[in-house]
């Protein structure tokens, strides 16, 4: 019971994370960018830690813990791969802005290729 308690709190916390991360100001800087570009990993953890939760909560003790564990698990690499991706964006982002004009040719005073 206290691991599908604490399976919907996380569950609320990361669709709370991830949607304030969707509602965030539409300023275009590279962090901004990566927040939102997290943001569907944030709520689709918050899914699986939700359905986690649920069958916690209904389910007998030793199915319960089974699919918690795969839930958290599922979690949290679903987690770690969206902000890898998320990185790597921004990283990429980085580079092609410190690179040359990065598409803003209007303010940019070299010549576009």
């Amino acid at each position: 019971m206290i691991a599908g308690v604490l399976c919907i709190c996380a569950a609320v916390a990361s669709a709370g994370f991830g949607s304030w991360s969707l509602s965030r100001n539409q300023v275009v800087d590279t962090s901004a960018l990566a927040l939102r570009a997290l943001a569907p990993t944030q709520l689709a953890a918050a899914i699986m830690l939700a359905a986690g939760g649920v069958v916690a909560l209904a389910a007998s003790p030793h199915t319960a813990l089974v699919v918690v564990i795969v839930c958290i698990a599922g979690a949290l690499g679903t987690l770690t791969a969206g902000s890898w991706q998320s990185a790597r964006f921004a990283l990429r982002q980085e580079a092609t802005a410190a690179a040359g004009c990065a598409g803003g040719c209007v303010i940019c005073t070299q010549s576009c290729h």
